[in-house]
């Protein structure tokens, strides 16, 4: 009868990478009207990294997804899935190159696009393939290189973003086990899309030189609105799952929120009533990353081994779109969760085409 048992999607291997070059607060003075202390009490944020030139998240998803395999023990995969805003190339997508690159021969692979919200849009994806047969062990990784896609003039957003990568492998498992992934609830609300995005640059508006309004061909966001809504909706969205699941906030010894802004992860804890002990994160480290931030900061906790495998652990996170989701799942039996530097990876950036 053991085949009629349901398949459980569990996590066995976390990766993650960072570049070379780290961003100070005091770095950002040399060229923005701003101070590390305006920038502290307003996010939270001490410092972040970008890419250098000739730098794609394609190289940091790479080196993020082998490190994740080797955590893993298992360097094999049948599905990759790879969410980011900053693909490589606007066609063709990022992941069956980085596929290619990481030797895993001719398995679909996919980019997924929710933003921030992509590594939750990913794990539920993951779980999914899991569950239903079609496939045994998926990497999942996401990267986003937001530094090549904001005005580094821009105080608003240059203050915020940093760049990284952080990868999982999913695979085929018995329920019960350390690091099942349980539930996921996803939500969008499209009215809302131009509070966060890029006007010039798609179908629309095709050629961004050309763009009416030169900051059109940048990242921009409405930060005030995007407060609201997101706290509104991670605290919705952690709520419905909590209670599917049956937890109550004392249950839940993992919390990693979305690296938007520590003002934001604060409030939602606080709705949530999730102790400020249980918050996992490392935004000042390395500033909001996007897809990567909840990978990166789940990578940064488990390699100090601060939480029991088997634990009542909560992601959730949001995004343009507007996107929005939670995952539900225990902590995992992980035997290493290195976080990288790209440096140290070896790996070379991926040739461009001619």
């Amino acid at each position: 009868m053991d085949h009629l048992m349901p398949r459980a999607a569990v996590v066995d291997g976390l990766g993650s990478c960072l570049p070379d070059r780290p961003v100070t607060n005091a770095d950002l003075e040399s060229f923005l009207p701003t101070s590390d202390q305006w920038i502290r009490q307003r996010t939270g944020i001490a410092s972040r990294y970008w890419v250098a030139p000739g730098t794609g998240t394609g190289d940091l998803a790479v080196a993020a997804g082998r490190a994740a395999l080797e955590s893993s023990g298992q360097l094999g995969a049948d599905l990759v899935i790879l969410a980011t805003t900053t693909p490589d190339h606007p066609c063709p997508a990022t992941s069956p190159d980085v596929a290619s690159r990481l030797g895993l021969g001719n398995i679909p692979a996919f980019d997924l696009s929710a933003v921030c919200s992509g590594f939750v849009y990913g794990l539920s994806m993951a779980r999914a393939a899991i569950r239903s047969g079609q496939h045994s062990r998926v990497l999942l990784i996401a990267a986003d290189t937001y530094s090549t896609i904001i005005n580094k003039g821009d105080r608003a957003t240059a203050v915020i973003f940093g760049d990284g990568a952080g990868a999982v492998t999913v695979r085929s498992g018995d329920p019960g086990e350390p690091g099942e992934l349980l539930d996921a609830h996803l939500g969008s609300e499209g009215e809302h899309a131009g509070l966060i995005g890029i006007t010039a640059g798609g179908s629309r508006m095709p050629d961004p030189v050309n763009a009416v309004d030169p900051g059109d061909r940048y990242f921009r966001m409405q930060g005030s609105q995007v407060y609201r809504h997101a706290v509104q909706r991670m605290t919705e969205s952690s709520r419905t799952v909590m209670r599917r699941m049956r937890w109550s906030p004392g249950d839940i010894r993992a919390f990693i929120a979305h690296q938007a802004n520590q003002r934001i992860l604060d409030a939602v804890g606080d709705r949530l009533g999730i102790p400020p002990g249980r918050r996992l994160g490392n935004i000042h480290k390395v500033g909001n990353t996007a897809a990567a931030s909840i990978p990166l900061a789940f990578a940064a906790a488990a390699s100090e081994n601060i939480v029991p495998a088997g634990s009542m652990t909560l992601f959730t996170a949001f995004g343009g779109g507007l996107t929005w989701g939670t995952v539900a799942l225990t902590w995992p039996q992980i035997a290493q969760a290195k976080t990288l530097h790209l440096a140290e990876t070896g790996a070379l950036p991926a040739p461009t085409a001619k």
